[in-house]
């Protein structure tokens, strides 16, 4: 409570927490969008209760990890070396959690574009999720992005109060924001290819940083916003569209 009581009369503590605010709801937006894409293809019945459980699972595991955060930072220490590449904990978790996201990215493209899926290298034709599925695969991102998201706040602040408060406010915007994202993507088909190629080129970052090569996170938000704000115009153009040939036939029905 005293550490709580100096952080709040210290201006530099303020501008860390806003900083780590932003940073943790940008970063939120991957976890966000995979949570939607999935828990949509569970029964209606079911998805309140996986986007809640995987959204509360990520606030548990983001605690447990910065509870945990001077081992985390030290899994940013060398552990393997391959062809003179030398990789770490966080590396390898970084690798897999990228290929992992672009399997299934990639996988789910192919079924959303295919009308009638079958046996393919994908495995199985049918794409059916059950419940205990969708909540290990959110289980699984929630790890990877958990792990990356703890990092980076450690740079930012050695403030583990500081860290606590802003993941605690990332996920309740989080849990505000998943049943209106995901009845959005429900209800446009055209935005879950647009989200799927989102998760698609997060999961290459992913594996990019984990073999070394630093890309600017601005770059990559950027370019979704670009997506997002053209995908937007299209569902506008479209809309207008509709109703000019809805006014169209009423106007030839009524002659």
């Amino acid at each position: 409570m005293d550490n709580l009581l100096i952080l709040a009369a210290d201006p530099a503590a303020w501008v860390a927490l806003t900083t780590l605010i932003a940073m943790e709801v940008v970063l939120g937006i991957d976890n966000l969008l995979f949570i939607s894409i999935l828990t949509n293809k569970l029964p209606e019945h079911q998805r309140e209760r996986a986007r809640i459980i995987g959204i509360g699972a990520a606030l548990i595991l983001r605690l447990v990890l910065l509870s945990l955060v001077f081992v985390i930072v030290q899994l940013t220490e060398p552990v393997l070396t391959l062809f003179g590449q030398s990789f770490s904990w966080r590396d390898m978790i970084l690798i897999g959690g990228g290929l992992f996201l672009v399997w299934k990215a990639t996988k789910e493209i192919h079924h959303t574009v295919d009308p009638d899926p079958g046996p393919d290298m994908f495995g199985g034709g049918t794409v059916a999720m059950n419940f205990a599925a969708a909540v290990a695969q959110i289980l699984l991102l929630d790890l990877v992005f958990s792990l990356d998201s703890i990092i980076t706040a450690v740079g930012m602040t050695q403030h583990v109060e500081i860290m606590v408060i802003a993941v605690v406010f990332t996920v309740i915007v989080m849990l505000v924001a998943a049943t209106p994202l995901a009845q959005f993507i429900s209800a446009n088909p055209t935005v879950v290819i647009l989200a799927l190629s989102f998760l698609f080129m997060i999961g290459m970052t992913l594996i990019a940083e984990g073999f070394g090569v630093k890309v600017p996170k601005g770059y990559i938000y950027a370019a979704m916003a670009f997506s997002a704000v053209v995908e937007g115009l299209n569902m506008l153009s479209r809309r207008s569209r509709s109703r000019l040939q809805e006014g169209a036939k009423s106007n030839t029905v009524q002659r």
